[in-house]
């Protein structure tokens, strides 16, 4: 009977360590083959503050940022080379991976602003960017600026991503005011 149970326990270790010895972080985000990597950003933000960067690749370049500690949020303008959480075109506030699609017909140099959530005292993140290298050159917006308004990036499925980022934002929020009236 116990060598059965250190049979059971033994393939039980020998499963656990599989599954613990395969991909690495980094190599369990989901990139498409024709991303290329252009660049990896290290940084780090304090609470309340914005580190400031500017993007100069031509095409539809995709900012993919993790948050190695604390909660840094991704704020991204081809209107101002310093974006915040009120000015900005594109945005990714989550407390996980961030991630802004950066068409190819915005204006270049872009700016983008990395701010720290004011709930960690020091946020430290790492950004990746790549060139979506499947978008066509123009990303079927028109570039001679007969546009009428702003332009704003969208979802594969059709919405507006502005719509949803709005939506979590004010989740997240409400969200984090809960927590904090409760702790």
């Amino acid at each position: 009977m116990t060598a059965a149970w250190k049979g059971a326990l033994l393939l039980l270790l020998a499963a656990r360590a599989a599954s613990w010895g395969g991909a690495s972080e980094d190599e369990d985000e989901d990139v498409p083959a024709e991303w290329v990597l252009l660049h990896v950003v290290p940084g780090h933000v304090g609470a309340g503050n914005y580190s400031y960067l500017r993007l100069n690749h031509e095409g539809r370049i995709v900012l993919a940022m993790r948050s190695v500690r604390g909660d840094a949020d991704l704020y991204v303008s081809d209107r101002t080379l310093h974006p915040s959480f009120d000015d900005y075109e594109l945005q990714a506030a989550t407390c996980g991976r961030d991630v802004v699609a950066v068409p190819a017909h915005f204006q270049r140099p872009v700016g983008i602003g990395v701010y720290g959530h004011p709930s960690h005292r020091d946020s430290e993140f790492e950004m990746k960017v790549y060139l979506d290298t499947t978008a066509p050159l123009g990303d079927g917006a028109p570039t001679d600026g007969a546009g009428t308004g702003a332009q704003h990036a969208q979802d594969p499925e059709g919405t507006p991503r502005e719509e949803e980022s709005v939506l979590w934002t004010v989740l997240i929020n409400l969200l984090k005011l809960v927590l904090e009236i409760l702790f």
